[in-house]
């Protein structure tokens, strides 16, 4: 619902009465791309061997419109994604050095690759993305994620939902936090 303010009201200068309705506040593609390329961790979300819902922070890598990340075979999440492939991720910018809270949830499926020529591609350029700038430390990481047991995984996202709190606090900045 969006309603004015009367004059006194704390609310003044508000456009937004309430937060009832959200949906004018989404994440425009230039800070999604932004976020994706300053963000390298995001919470996975998959559906236990029970329905219920699991989720832990990963790394991932977004490339031509999916998400890559990796695990050991042997991770409970591997074997109820091969059960389920019906999975989320969500992506804060909290930590990323970007300064009015965004996010992003995407839900699709998670195919897991096993193959060679995947890894071949991925370990490198995942490592690329979390040691940037220092191409020994990065080559070492790629080494030490080349394992017998590894296993990459691709999340083809089919919904995107996103955030953008700037957007939130124009619209009610008797709300808005403080400037730190």
């Amino acid at each position: 619902m969006t309603t004015a303010s009367a004059p006194g009201d704390p609310m003044r200068g508000d456009t937004a009465r309430d937060w009832e309705d959200v949906r004018s506040y989404t994440l425009e593609e230039e800070q999604e791309a932004e976020l994706l390329a300053r963000q390298t961790e995001c919470t996975f979300i998959w559906a236990g061997r029970d329905g219920h819902p699991m989720g832990v922070v990963m790394n991932y890598l977004p490339r031509d419109g999916r998400f890559w990340l990796t695990a050991t075979e042997g991770r409970p999440r591997i074997a109820a994604v091969r059960r389920d492939p019906r999975v989320s991720i969500a992506i804060t910018s909290k930590g990323s050095g970007i300064a009015v809270s965004k996010s992003l949830t995407y839900k699709g499926t998670c195919v897991v690759h096993e193959d060679a020529e995947t890894k071949a591609w991925f370990y490198p350029a995942f490592a690329a993305r979390l040691r940037p700038g220092d191409e020994a430390k990065a080559a070492s990481f790629a080494a030490h994620l080349d394992s017998p047991g590894r296993v990459v995984l691709e999340i083809v996202p089919d919904r995107r939902i996103g955030f953008d709190s700037a957007k939130m606090w124009a619209a009610a900045p008797s709300a808005a936090p403080s400037a730190r």
